[in-house]
């Protein structure tokens, strides 16, 4: 009797002896890639699939998520007013109502320690997108066109990196007399520009090197259709990682900033502004500098450890 022909039958057809590992495995890895409709999977979709399962990426966003709601109303947490002090209670411990204590002037370090977070996250939210944005745009542009203004930006961007950043805000900020958030928003914004621009530039030179922009552009496509269209989508990931962990940063920043005096001043409530003031206490009342110190590091290792978590996910080398 002979035997099937496995070419009339391909459902019965049995792989070569040595191939059917490397062959499942590229099929296992091909559907690892497709969605549940059957269609490859963008970097974005991808990266979010690769975040879901990840529990570093859940905890740090929950930790955010839970700081940005108490940060827009904290009366979640607390009903006190963190203005209202009493100096009969000065450095008082923990008592009924007031689980962290009070501080020098009297005021509940449990209301202070949580409308500062307000404070905090406005100044790296509001950095970061400003750095962001200015970075993205300068940077884009000297990317994709080169030349004299590739230079120019070059050579603007090393002389921000000279200036040490405490001490240029030492110097811009000594100077400024409001109390708002917004002259430290300025600040960390002008100097936090250069590092973005630099990611941005690096990354759309990459991008612009790709065969789609070639065939883009052999198509007959103007500069700024190749550069919104297939540029800069392409080109955006190292800059939405780079600035995830620089919010942190430009949080504990702030804080450095306030601890010197130059600056949130009062009566803005900030962290920053009650360390300073409990650090000559340490000894008498280290209560005082434990919690808002304690809630700064939190705050600033959530954000980094979502910036990890998302450069994992958009880089498919670290997987």
């Amino acid at each position: 009797m002979p035997e099937p022909d496995p070419y009339e039958n391909p459902k019965e057809a049995v792989a070569p002896t040595g191939a059917g590992g490397a062959m499942d495995l590229a099929m296992s890895e091909a559907e690892t890639l497709r969605g549940s409709t059957g269609k490859p999977r963008s970097l974005w979709s991808d990266a979010w699939h690769q975040l879901r399962r990840n529990p570093v990426f859940l905890l740090s966003a929950a930790l955010i998520v839970f700081l940005v709601l108490i940060a827009i109303w904290p009366q979640i947490l607390t009903s006190a007013d963190p203005l209202r002090c009493d100096l009969s209670k000065s450095q008082q411990g923990s008592a009924p109502g007031h689980p962290f204590g009070y501080d020098t002037q009297g005021c509940d370090v449990y209301t202070r320690t949580v409308y500062g977070a307000r404070a905090s996250i406005t100044v790296g939210v509001c950095a970061t997108l400003g750095a962001a944005l200015l970075g993205s745009l300068l940077g884009g542009l000297a990317g994709f066109y080169g030349g004299w203004w590739d230079a120019l930006l070059s050579r603007i961007a090393d002389v921000f990196f000279g200036i040490p950043v405490v001490l240029g805000g030492l110097v811009f900020l000594s100077v400024v007399t409001s109390s708002t958030v917004w002259p430290v928003v300025g600040f960390i914004v002008l100097l936090g520009w250069p590092q973005l621009a630099r990611i941005a530039r690096g990354s759309v030179i990459t991008a612009k090197q790709n065969d789609y922009v070639q065939a883009a552009r052999a198509l007959g496509a103007g500069s700024g259709r190749m550069l919104l269209r297939h540029v800069a989508p392409n080109a955006v990931a190292p800059v939405i990682v780079v600035a995830t962990i620089a919010l942190g940063t430009y949080i504990a920043l702030e804080a450095t900033l306030s601890f010197l005096g130059v600056g949130l001043r009062p009566p803005t409530v900030s962290w920053g502004i009650d360390i300073s003031n409990a650090a000559p206490q340490i000894r008498n009342a280290p209560h005082m500098l434990l919690w808002p110190a304690g809630a700064l590091s939190i705050t600033v290792l959530a954000f980094i450890m979502l910036g990890d978590a998302v450069r994992d996910a958009l880089d498919p080398k670290l997987r």
